[in-house]
């Protein structure tokens, strides 16, 4: 079936090749730049006149330590205490220090509200009127809660002390009495003058003086800042790169600048140099960023005008915003019905206790106390005494477990081997120790595309030259072949060893030197580039402004064509071992409308040639009619189009001296053309790039991660939706779609004109049903989609400002609306929302038409867009999202999303750094979700449903006693055995199914991704579930105590004695309750291992053991207020009739529990329990699989138009014209292969 293409034909919209308002765009800019508009719509255009200094707030004496200390560089601190504004160079990323660590701790630990509960109780119960319980058995617990979580806080900030104590001990060339002496970071001051090498880190925020390279270029890697690995160039003032080369100069150097206050704004910097009576103008491209790295530059001096946490990177470490599951709300609020319960007991009891006391307490003489209290009194001092007795329904001990839990599942995440990508030595990563469980309840998936889905890295896959098609597997004599064995390049002593390709007649035809279309496609690929190359060790290293360019450069120097170097004019290349320069007259360089370059040259032999590569749609629409292959060429690219290659078509035009002079001429003059210089120097180029011969295509693969394909539609299966988030172009990223299996070619495609009518509609439709419509009482909306089918939204930036009416928009109201051609938009036919409820209700049309669609693609979208995106389904679809990127550019979606994913990938670290997991390749995440999350999932699930069940069914018993107690608050079990039941007695084999239980293996959960849906469900915890462990815990609680009680009545032992003493039902109620606890535990364990078989007999081995040493006459004769029950359980224990009674009391709290489990699984059987049935059949089938294994991913498929195989910034056309990066005294080779130095890569599309 072919793909279709809904759009809107003709109708006016957004550009969709860029990306939309800058993040940091504010309403007061908004406002700004309708005021600027309006200015400039009401005046014709004038020369702009001098710009007046504004006043700028921060000034810096370079090489005058003592200036900063100046009274008016001072700023209160408290009272009277004032300190520099200035910061110091160190940095502080802890949270305490020895003096301050208990009482910040505590107070941040009693901000739970559980905590300041059990506080609470600890100073009920030191007050003797109330006390039921003596006050260590609510300390200890307290105490050991409280120092687990101190010891977990401390070991967390002594990792950021020691983080922090490495950055500020790294040592740099500083400037001090007369000469560069080294010394460590934390004592730089602002307006020190240093010195960096290469390969240093920038340890401040500086203003570069002067370089080792020419006119003081420098060279700066941006990953720790930006997340971007490739190189960025810095440009040091004209002046003071002339006047500070040697020491002696620099250490006179007396500068003051002014500039603006530290800010976060990484894109912008204003200030001005005040240097010898002048005033110099300063920008971004002045100044080294800290956190970034000096690369290709021998040495470089600046001075420091932000330090420490006045620097831009750290005033970009914001707070990351703290994360929750859904499980730990869901665990607050029934913590809250807990007391609310809790309350309410105590309360009925309290009164209870009232009319006791009124009716029989207060006439019984064997029961007064000779205290004056009234029954309403005493009731007072019950309840009080109920709320210490009942506490243990909300349980302490939860959150400590909780948090050991998490920590175990984060372990287990960091120590699988199947997740760790031994080609980069990186390890999986859990970041975080709170969100796991969170991983198996993810509803939407938002990506990043490159270095996330694609390994962002090119390769030369195909081509086609003179209408033939090369770069399938083929023998020299042109004979295709199934699998071909990759060419052998040991005949060209500079190409690039890893460069695989497989068609050996392409390298047999460019060799013989027979056809020249072949030799000229590669001549143009070798001379047409703003690649800059850098000579290392003998070997070309090439650095380009995308990693296309990069891919070609290398082809066409596989194949004989090798770049060597260029100069501001001219460029050297190896034509099959044979030298030759070229003087390059003009570069025309590629931008975002434009989709090509060019580059006019010289040839040795005088001839003029313009070399043209672009995008296939500019291209054919330039060539000239009696260009040759035009239909054999678009065949073939639409060949590479189907198998989502990136195609870019190449041609030439010869051009005559007179008119290369005609040209240059009007090129001359826009050049010098003050106001939209852009748009007129690409009239320019339109002149010259037409009546172009088409000589072939080039078809490049954005190489996939491994694994990508599979793990989209194994996710997909696991009812999952992936949005992809990009920066990207349209076509590139709806390529990768279909690389990715993302989209299929039996999906209706929507894009932004469609999506945006379909939305129109719908507002119109609910304006026109304005007297039914009410809010919340609103009908159940239509579907968007009705024809069944598969759907999906391709969107850009642009068209999401429009659909969801952003500041793009707001900015052309505005001005609209001051230049007075609108009244405010409150007429319905203008299309703009009426108020927020309007634009609130578009908001939430939009999520649900994405919802309905099988994939949706948002490609040119700003950071902050991707954000918004994210919180918009949060906000609207309640569910649990997760996005995963690679570069800073995803931060702002990662920290938005439940949980972040950070890829350590092509893109730097910074993603990492923000990010929750982090590993190295896409395809781990599904072994993250549907293994480790569901796992995680399922555990805590069963953890939380038996931990509240263990506790119903201890607490509850004191209730079912104070019925014949006279609702005196009076205990059921003996003190130490409050204070140890949850400590000791059943928390182990709790904590190990809530860290081991799995119901399948990995290997079925990967398998089976139907086993994940359950978790997105909430359907394993829930207040169903909560109500059920209660009831559970009633039921428990009711046999534990009245078949005891039952059993005790008018009882007699064998030695004659009546074992119905009070101790005695201490000791049986209290062993039922353990033996129940961990019998029902090992019930509810899928998973049995030698650990858990420990665990459960070794609780019940670690009570009786504990038991009897509490009761034994030693202990009571050391302790004799602390350890009252001498000889109970020893007495009691040896009577057959009370371990009969024991025994019942185990046999009929256990036997419904059984039959319920037998007849759920038999009758009602989830997708587990069927999967658990048949493992051994599963297990054998998959064995079968591995044998005979599929091929992965076909490529292939309808016709679709590929993506332009160029990034989205300009090239170094600019750098390489101005000469700016040419060295003065070249070496080696005469002005060839030394002109240039080592030079940046591409800058990354997405940013």
């Amino acid at each position: 079936m072919d793909r279709h293409r809904v759009d809107s034909q003709g109708s006016l919209g957004p550009d969709d090749e860029v990306m939309p308002y800058s993040d940091d765009e504010t309403d007061d800019e908004l406002e700004v730049s309708s005021e600027e508009e309006e200015e400039e719509e009401s005046r014709d255009p004038q020369p702009p006149a001098e710009a007046k200094p504004t006043e700028m707030g921060w000034k810096v004496k370079a090489n005058d330590r003592p200036y900063h200390q100046l009274p008016e560089f001072k700023k209160k601190v408290f009272l009277c205490i004032k300190k520099s504004r200035y910061s110091g160079n160190a940095i502080k990323t802890y949270k305490y220090n020895v003096l301050t660590f208990l009482p910040l701790n505590l107070y941040e630990q009693f901000k739970r509200v559980a905590n300041l509960y059990f506080l609470a109780l600890l100073i009920l119960q030191i007050i003797p009127e109330i006390s039921t319980l003596p006050w260590y058995t609510t300390l200890i617990p307290l105490v050991v809660v409280l120092g687990v979580t101190a010891i977990k806080d401390l070991a967390d900030d002594l990792a950021r002390h020691r983080m922090d104590k490495e950055i500020n001990n790294r040592k740099c060339e500083v400037l001090l009495d007369g000469g560069f002496q080294e010394t460590r970071w934390r004592n730089i001051q602002v307006g020190d003058v240093v010195r960096l090498k290469k390969n240093d880190f920038i340890p401040a925020d500086i203003l570069l003086l002067s370089s080792s390279n020419p006119n003081s270029l420098t060279y700066v890697e941006t990953a720790e800042l930006d997340g971007e690995t490739n190189l960025k160039f810095k440009l040091g003032l004209r002046v003071t790169d002339e006047k500070l080369q040697d020491v002696r100069e620099l250490a006179e150097f007396n500068a003051l600048i002014e500039c603006e206050e530290p800010n976060n704004r990484l894109d912008k910097f204003v200030g001005t140099m005040r240097w010898e009576g002048e005033h110099y103008p300063l920008g971004l491209d002045n100044m080294l960023l800290r956190g970034c790295t000096i690369r290709n530059t021998e040495a470089c001096q600046g001075v420091v005008v932000f330090a420490g946490a006045d620097s831009k990177i750290m005033r970009n470490s914001g707070k990351t915003r703290f994360k929750r599951t859904k499980i730990d709300e869901l665990m607050n609020y029934m913590v809250y019905t807990i007391f609310v319960l809790l309350i309410l007991v105590a309360a009925g009891l309290a009164i209870g206790h009232s009319f006791w006391y009124e009716q029989i307490g207060s006439k019984a003489w064997y029961l007064i106390d000779g205290k004056n209290q009234t029954a309403s009194y005493r009731g007072f001092l019950s309840f009080w005494g109920y709320i210490i007795v009942l506490n243990t329904m909300v349980p302490i001990s939860l959150y400590v477990s909780v948090e050991v839990i998490r920590l175990g599942q984060s372990k287990f995440i960091n120590w699988d081997l199947q997740m760790y990508y031994a080609e980069k030595d990186t390890p999986a990563k859990a970041r975080t120790t709170t969100l796991n469980e969170q991983l198996g309840q993810i509803e939407y998936i938002f990506s990043d595309k490159t270095g996330t889905l694609t390994q962002n890295v090119m390769q030369f896959k195909k081509c086609t030259i003179a209408g033939h098609s090369y770069g399938d597997p083929t023998t020299a004599e042109g004979v295709v072949l199934d699998r071909g064995r990759p060419v052998d390049w040991s005949w060209n002593r500079q190409a690039d060893k890893k460069f695989d390709f497989r068609d050996h007649a392409l390298v047999a035809r460019v060799r013989s030197g027979k056809d020249k279309d072949a030799n000229e496609f590669f001549k143009l690929l070798s001379l047409c580039h703003t690649v800059m190359v850098e000579h290392k060790d003998g070997d070309l290293v090439y650095q380009a402004a995308s990693p296309d360019e990069g891919a070609l450069v290398t082809a066409a120097r596989n194949f004989g064509y090798v770049f060597l170097s260029r100069t501001q004019d001219t460029i050297t290349i190896r034509e099959m071992e044979q030298e030759k320069t070229y003087e390059m007259l003009a570069l025309l360089d590629f931008n975002s409308d434009r989709k090509r370059m060019s580059i006019i040259l010289r040839f040795p032999d005088g001839r003029i040639r313009l070399y043209c590569k672009g995008a296939d749609t500019v291209i054919y629409e330039r060539l000239s009619p009696n260009s040759k292959h035009k239909e054999t060429t678009q065949t073939d690219l639409d060949v590479f189009a189907n198998a989502t290659l990136r195609t870019l078509c190449l041609s030439y035009k010869d051009i005559s001296a007179a008119d290369y002079e005609a040209w240059a001429q009007k090129h001359k003059e826009a050049q010098l053309v003050m106001s939209d210089r852009d748009a007129v120097l690409d009239r320019v180029y339109e002149q010259i790039e037409s009546d172009l011969m088409l000589i072939g295509a080039t078809a490049i693969e954005d190489k996939l991660q491994d694994g990508v394909p599979e793990t989209i539609a194994t996710l997909a299966k696991a009812d999952i939706k992936i949005w992809v988030l990009t920066g990207d172009k349209k076509e590139t990223a709806e390529n990768i779609g279909y690389a990715c299996s993302l989209l299929t070619d039996e999906m209706t495609i929507h894009y932004g004109e469609d999506v945006n009518e379909k939305l129109r509609l719908r507002q119109a439709n609910r304006r026109n049903e304005t007297q039914t419509f009410r809010r919340g009482k609103k009908k159940p909306a239509e579907p968007f989609f009705p024809t069944p089918g598969k759907n999906a939204l391709v969107l850009t930036g642009g068209w999401l400002n429009e659909i969801l009416y952003e500041k793009k928009k707001k900015r052309r109201r505005l001005r609209l609306r001051r230049l007075g051609k609108r009244a405010p938009p409150s007429n319905p036919q203008d299309g703009q929302p009426m108020d927020d409820l309007e634009k609130e209700m578009r908001q939430i049309d939009f999520v649900d038409m994405a919802c309905e669609c099988e994939a949706v693609i948002c490609c040119r979208v700003t950071p902050k867009q991707k954000g918004n995106v994210v919180s918009l389904v949060k906000k609207y679809k309640k569910a649990v999202t997760l996005s995963i990127g690679d570069g800073a550019n995803d931060v702002n979606m990662i920290k938005t999303a439940d949980i972040g994913v950070g890829i350590s990938g092509q893109e730097g670290m910074q993603a990492v750094m923000s990010s929750d997991y982090a590993f190295a390749q896409f395809r781990y995440l599904q072994r993250l979700l549907l293994v480790h999350g569901r796992w995680s999932y399922i555990r805590m699930c069963k953890f939380l449903r038996f931990f509240f069940f263990k506790n119903f069914a201890f607490t509850l018993v004191h209730f079912w006693y104070s019925f014949f107690n006279g609702y005196s608050a009076q205990v059921t079990y003996e003190d130490w055995f409050i204070t140890l039941y949850n400590l000791a007695y059943s928390s182990l084999p709790v904590l190990l199914v809530g860290l081991l239980d799995q119901d399948v293996n990995d290997k079925l959960s990967l398998k089976f991704p139907k086993l994940y849906v359950p978790g997105q469900q909430g359907l394993l915890f829930n207040y169903k579930n909560f109500f059920i462990s209660l009831f559970h815990g009633i039921f428990t609680s009711l046999i534990i105590f009245f078949i005891p009680y039952g059993a005790f009545l008018q009882t007699m032992g064998q030695d004659g004695e009546a074992p119905t003493d009070y101790q005695s039902l201490a000791v049986v109620t209290a062993s039922s309750l353990v033996f129940i606890v961990n019998l029902q535990i090992s019930l509810d364990t899928s998973y049995w291992t030698f650990v858990n078989c420990f665990a459960v007999l070794g609780s019940i081995a670690i009570y009786f053991g504990v038991m009897f040493d509490i009761h034994s006459a030693g202990i009571h004769v050391l302790f004799t207020s602390a350890f009252t029950f001498t000889g109970a359980a020893s007495n009691a224990l040896r009577q057959p009739y009370l371990w009969l009674t024991i025994i019942l009391t185990v046999g009929i709290s256990l036997l419904p529990v059984i039959c319920i489990q037998f007849l759920h699984k038999s009758i009602w059987p989830s997708v587990g329990d069927k999967i658990q049935r048949n493992r051994k059949r599963y297990e054998m089938e998959m064995e079968e699989e591995e044998r005979k294994k599929p091929p992965t991913f076909q490529r292939g498929g309808r016709s679709r138009r590929s993506a332009y195989a160029f990034s989205h910034s300009r090239g170094y056309a600019d750098l390489i014209s101005s000469g700016r990066s040419i060295r003065r005294r070249p070496t080696g080779r005469a002005g060839a292969q030394e002109s240039i130095r080592e030079v940046p890569q591409r800058e990354p599309e997405n940013i």
